[in-house]
C-alpha cells in the first residue's frame, strides 16, 4: 500500500493466543477447512510461542490479520529456512494494505532471525494472495524465470 498510512504490525505474545486462535479459526471456517476451534487453536499457539521456532505477527487493533512463521535449520546453508504457515486478513479489513504490511514485516523478521530462505503455499484459485506474493519477489518457478513450475504437496498422516 502506498501513501502515508502504514498499518501497525507487532510481534504476537502468548497473551495474544486467544486472538490468534480466533483468527486461525475464522480463516479455516471461511475456506471450509476443518478446525479444532478457536480455543484449542489458541492454546496450541500459546505452546508454540514458547519456542523460538514459531512467531506470529499481528496487524491492526483487532487484531485484524496475522502472519504465522515457522523456522527450521536449513540443509544447504548455515542460515534458517522460514515457512509462512498462514497469512490471513479478516474479510472486512482486506484491501487496506494489511497483507502487504504483514508480508514485509514477515520478511524482515525472518532476515533478522537469520533466515536466508522463505517458502509458502497457496492455492491456484487464491489470485489475490498469489499476486501479493509475486509482487514481493516470490516465485513458483524453479531456479529461474520460465523454469519449471514448483508444486507444493501435502498429506495427512
Amino acid at each position: 500500500m502506498t501513501g502515508a498510512f502504514e498499518p501497525r504490525i507487532r510481534l504476537g505474545e502468548p497473551a495474544d493466543a486467544p486472538s490468534i486462535g480466533r483468527l486461525l479459526d475464522d480463516f479455516n471456517n471461511e475456506f471450509g477447512d476443518p478446525t479444532p476451534g478457536a480455543e484449542r487453536l489458541g492454546e496450541r499457539v500459546r505452546q508454540l510461542l514458547d519456542h523460538r521456532d514459531t512467531a506470529v505477527l499481528l496487524a491492526g487493533a483487532g487484531p485484524d490479520g496475522l502472519a504465522l512463521l515457522r523456522f527450521r535449520p536449513a540443509i544447504w546453508t548455515e542460515g534458517l529456512e522460514c515457512y509462512l504457515a498462514e497469512l490471513y486478513v479478516a474479510p472486512g479489513r482486506r484491501g487496506r494494505g494489511l497483507g502487504r504490511a504483514l508480508m514485509r514485516a514477515a520478511i524482515a523478521l525472518a532476515r533478522s532471525r537469520g533466515a536466508d530462505h522463505m517458502d509458502l503455499g497457496s492455492s491456484e484459485t487464491d489470485v489475490a494472495a498469489r499476486a501479493l506474493y509475486e509482487s514481493l519477489g516470490f516465485s513458483n518457478r524453479e531456479g529461474r524465470p520460465g523454469g519449471p513450475i514448483n508444486y507444493f504437496y501435502e498429506r495427512e498422516l
